[in-house]
């Protein structure tokens, strides 16, 4: 899938699971998120679903922070053996997982730090930038960015279920790509075997384009309607 779609699944991959994960614990995490927690989880769960891209030296991940994301980049495809390889594994989503997780107990500030990574990857995903003029989109986006980090952090935003969001945007990642012709190595390095392999629809193909990209905007929009009335609802930690 193209990192639009990627992008656009982590939002609805969040937005669909706050309603099952609300007032529960997992993995020690207690899950208690209102208005600020949701709009912070689908900036996170966007970046997050890119993040497995990073990999590719012409994906909308690897192009955001310029020479920053693109070094990464390079470093990643060589530990991992290429693009759609080790990224594309639950080995993966374990390790960005973990990271994440550490860095939300270790210090707040490595988390607004990481939050402004996300959501300004997330943006560029979405579509927020100008092609012609890639300066000019870079200082729009980290100004955009800023914006909507410190709004989140004013407002108190608690990010203590940050490693799973980011494992979760992953897991939606490799659904995606599941779902296109490619395929995943989920098990990789165990086994090199792709899932979903000529199975699914043509990257940036009319199914993606006219059918999955629409549908996923428009699930945005409803769960939005649904979510931030009923959350607005919500007692009081």
């Amino acid at each position: 899938m193209m990192g639009h779609s990627h992008a656009l699944s982590g939002v609805v991959g969040w937005m669909a699971i706050v309603p099952l994960v609300q007032g529960t614990e997992i993995l020690g995490v207690r899950f208690d998120l209102g208005p600020g927690e949701i709009i912070a989880g689908s900036f996170v769960c966007a970046g997050a679903a890119l993040l497995p891209d990073l990999d590719h030296k012409s994906a909308t991940i690897t192009q955001t922070y310029g020479v920053v994301t693109k070094t990464l980049g390079a470093l990643l495809n060589w530990l991992f053996g290429g693009h759609r390889n080790g990224t594309h594994s639950f080995l993966f989503a374990l390790i960005m997982g973990v990271l994440t997780q550490a860095l939300a107990l270790w210090s707040d500030m490595a988390v607004q730090v990481f939050v402004f990574l996300l959501t300004g990857i997330a943006l560029n995903g979405l579509g927020f930038g100008m092609d012609k003029n890639r300066t000019a989109a870079e200082v729009i986006n980290a100004m955009g960015t800023a914006g909507i980090v410190l709004a989140l952090y004013t407002s108190g935003v608690d990010y203590s279920w940050m490693g799973l969001a980011v494992a979760f945007g992953c897991l939606l990642h490799f659904a995606g790509d599941m779902a296109t012709e490619m395929g995943v190595p989920l098990l990789w390095p165990a086994s090199k075997y792709r899932f979903g392999k000529n199975m699914g629809f043509k990257t940036d193909g009319p199914i993606e384009r006219k059918v999955i990209t629409p549908l996923l905007t428009i699930a945005i929009v409803l769960y939005s309607i649904y979510l931030f009335p009923w959350a607005e609802m919500l007692p009081e930690a």
